[in-house]
């Protein structure tokens, strides 16, 4: 078995990454020129670039390259290994705060392993302050130090990241390997796993959430079923405020044992209900580690929820992508074949330019979101826009 098993549809990407870590086990890597201090991942969403990087931490610092099974491998995925950072913005972009604060981690010394190692999620997010920041670290690490950077493409990168590191890049998995992950891996009965590798579109952790949990599954079917009960601006109205408050009570539920653990932990290291002299100081400085745990707790939340409204966009635009197949009598299969018929007569109702105004009106809420737009205004003016799209002509002045 190897940690490497769960990439799915990745064999050249996998093949580097494995032999890299191969010659660092027998001693002769830089010799080699296998290994590299700065990798960076590349690949759609869904494509595996975070499963794959850490795949590569595992068999970094397991001393049978990556077995799986060893105490390093599973403290790697579960967060708790000494020697491996796995980084995640809970804002928006990473700052130079965040910058400044991997840089002194950094210069810390493995102390399990020969490899201290970073993987850092999302590094198209780091502000340009935050990335020139970093370069110096990035170009001459401290010994021992690896950096595995995740993005969706290079070209999302600053260049003077891009240019320090060894580039990967991953491609979308096909349908027949996500079905076979569901399968072989998680025991999914064929035909859901047929399904859920279909609208997920080869994102593998969406299509494992949607064939393992009913209530993923029921809440899909609730956003995919929005276009067909727009008949009167109330509805859009009513539509747009249960969208915002199950988005909302998703993102509650996701970061509230989050949220706990990081409380228990500080309380834990600060000693919280100890008793005797001296604890004065300690106690203030509870206090103030609290206060920023609130700070970046809100920061998580705030992402968490984009997650699940770019989620519920995402569904929005494959409907009407597959109304745009209906209208031009495309024999392209549908992402939502269990809704042809509903899907064929919402085309005939309308015209394939009015149904492009459509999918604009979705990116365009989409970019309304990311620069803070209030979530109630935006999906508001999005369904109203999905139920009347010349109401897209006039918003701009056409």
């Amino acid at each position: 078995m190897s940690v490497f098993d769960i990439v799915i549809g990745q064999e050249h990407a996998v093949a580097e990454l494995k032999f890299a870590s191969e010659q660092t086990h027998k001693g002769d890597a830089l010799a080699a020129a296998a290994m590299t201090h700065a990798w960076l991942v590349t690949g759609p969403p869904g494509s595996g670039r975070s499963t794959l990087a850490l795949a590569f931490a595992q068999s970094l610092v397991c001393s049978a390259g990556g077995c799986g099974t060893c105490a390093d491998c599973r403290n790697v995925l579960a967060g708790t290994h000494s020697d491996v950072e796995h980084i995640v913005p809970e804002g928006m972009n990473y700052a130079i705060d965040d910058a400044i604060a991997l840089i002194e981690r950094s210069a810390l010394s493995p102390t399990r392993s020969p490899w201290h190692v970073f993987v850092i999620e999302d590094v198209d997010r780091f502000r340009i302050d935050a990335a020139s920041t970093l370069l110096k670290s990035l170009e001459e690490p401290p010994p021992g130090t690896v950096w595995i950077l995740c993005a969706p493409t290079a070209e999302d990168v600053f260049d003077t990241i891009r240019s320090r590191c060894r580039h990967v890049s991953l491609i979308s998995p096909t349908h027949e390997d996500v079905v076979g992950q569901l399968v072989s891996r998680y025991a999914v009965a064929p035909d859901l796993a047929d399904w859920a590798a279909r609208v997920s579109q080869g994102h593998i952790g969406r299509a494992r959430a949607l064939a393992t949990n009913e209530d993923v599954r029921e809440r899909r079917r609730a956003i995919v079923d929005v276009p067909f009960r727009l008949h009167s601006v109330a509805m859009c109205f009513d539509l747009a405020q249960r969208i915002v408050a199950n988005a909302t009570a998703d993102a509650d539920t996701l970061a509230a044992p989050l949220d706990a653990q990081d409380e228990a932990d500080i309380r834990m290291a600060y000693g919280d209900g100890a008793q005797g002299k001296g604890l004065g100081a300690a106690t203030r400085q509870l206090k103030s580690a609290l206060k920023d745990l609130e700070k970046r707790a809100k920061t998580r939340h705030r992402r968490l929820l984009n997650d699940q409204y770019d989620r519920i966009l995402l569904d929005l635009t494959a409907v009407y992508r597959d109304v745009l197949i209906a209208q031009a009598d495309s024999h392209v299969p549908f992402i939502n074949e269990e809704l042809r018929s509903q899907i064929t007569e919402l085309g005939e109702q309308d015209s394939q330019a009015n149904t492009l105004r459509r999918v604009d009106a979705i990116n365009e809420a989409r970019d309304q979101l990311f620069a803070n737009v209030s979530a109630q205004l935006v999906f508001e003016s999005l369904l109203v826009t999905l139920f009347n799209s010349e109401l897209a002509l006039l918003g701009a002045g056409k």
